[in-house]
């Protein structure tokens, strides 16, 4: 099994508690938005690059519009069932590395949209993955740092990620580190260092 395989499955549950119209992280977005844009993002290739561009924006709201209609079982079915066999996603290694940090991100997104929202308890495989993840990716999600950046586990692991004039500290569990890093607000995560320092990096956006 893999972090893209196990969240998915996770997620699609939370889907079916959940219900189409819970909040989420995503601003503006129910829990129905959210599946529509994976669904989107999976089988729509042609409309999925208005995810991450703007100026294509409207190709990705068509399309997530398609599914204004749909029952909220089958498009919960069709993401559980997994890429179709065109896809890129269907590729057991594409699917590791782009799905994993997606499913999980947005995972939570469900789960702590609204108020009263706890972190899983910890799990030492997803967690070795979290960390993976966020070491790997994050001079990217961190790029927009003015300041240094270091991240820190609760048993003590380190991983400097960039370095420049100031520094700060993150420190938190793996998965709480990933979602911060993709730019949650609901993510326990300690931001440690000087005031100035801390300032700095807080006033700069992160994620992709």
């Amino acid at each position: 099994m893999s972090l893209a395989i196990d969240e998915r499955a996770a997620l699609c549950d939370e889907f079916e508690s959940s219900g189409p119209d819970r909040p989420t992280l995503c601003a503006g977005w129910t829990s129905r938005d959210l599946l529509a844009h994976l669904l989107v993002r999976e089988r729509q290739p042609w409309a999925a690059p208005g995810i991450l561009v703007p100026a294509l924006a409207p190709l990705a709201d068509r399309a997530m519009q398609g599914y204004a209609n749909a029952s909220w079982a089958s498009m919960i079915a069709e993401l559980r069932d997994g890429a179709p066999v065109w896809s890129p996603y269907k590729i057991g290694k594409v699917d590791e590395l782009a799905n994993g940090a997606e499913f999980f991100v947005h995972h939570e997104d469900v789960r702590r949209g609204e108020p009263g929202w706890k972190p899983r308890p910890a799990d030492p495989t997803r967690d070795a993955e979290l960390w993976t993840l966020v070491t790997r990716m994050g001079k990217i999600l961190f790029r927009r740092s003015p300041v240094g950046v270091v991240l820190k586990r609760p048993e003590g692991a380190l991983h400097v990620v960039r370095t420049g004039e100031g520094m700060v500290t993150l420190a938190g569990d793996p998965g709480e580190l990933v979602l911060h890093a993709f730019g949650r607000q609901a993510a326990n995560v300690e931001v440690q260092g000087l005031v100035t320092d801390v300032e700095a990096y807080e006033a700069a956006p992160r994620g992709l």
